[in-house]
């Protein structure tokens, strides 16, 4: 796995993301196009983050702080290259942003210590809880 490269993605990655999310990704949202992507890469230049194997993109999250809460959507893996570790050096970087954001270690922690998701077409509409409060 030494040949995967973790980045932020750039306007230049926008249009090769939003291809490989119909590829790649469970369902589509009503974001899912040029111009809402392209506002999350303006508001939050190191929100999206990509790896890339070889030149081609293999996986995508986009981990957003608003502040007071952690956030990851379209954590997504090609299908050719998953089991290979992707998803776990994704979800790492995402906690690393989290950590120099300031949204903390522990709310990053909360996704990387559950088992999100540990089977393939294992789904869940938001993570589970640590705190109690919900949400």
């Amino acid at each position: 796995m030494d040949d995967l490269r973790i980045r932020a993605a750039g306007p230049e990655d926008l249009d090769a993301v939003l291809a490989f999310w119909k590829v790649a990704a469970e369902g589509t949202s009503i974001s899912d196009d040029r111009s809402g992507v392209e506002r999350l890469v303006v508001r939050d230049p190191e929100a999206l983050i990509v790896a890339e194997r070889g030149g081609e993109l293999v996986g995508t999250v986009i981990a957003g702080f608003d502040g007071w809460r952690c956030h990851l959507y379209r954590l997504a893996v090609h299908p050719d290259h998953r089991r290979q570790g992707v998803g776990a050096a994704l979800l790492a970087a995402a906690e690393e942003r989290f950590v120099r954001s300031g949204g903390g270690a522990a709310t990053a922690r909360s996704w990387t210590a559950t088992n999100w998701p540990t089977t393939p077409g294992a789904r869940r509409a938001t993570p589970p809880s640590r705190s109690g409060a919900g949400g």
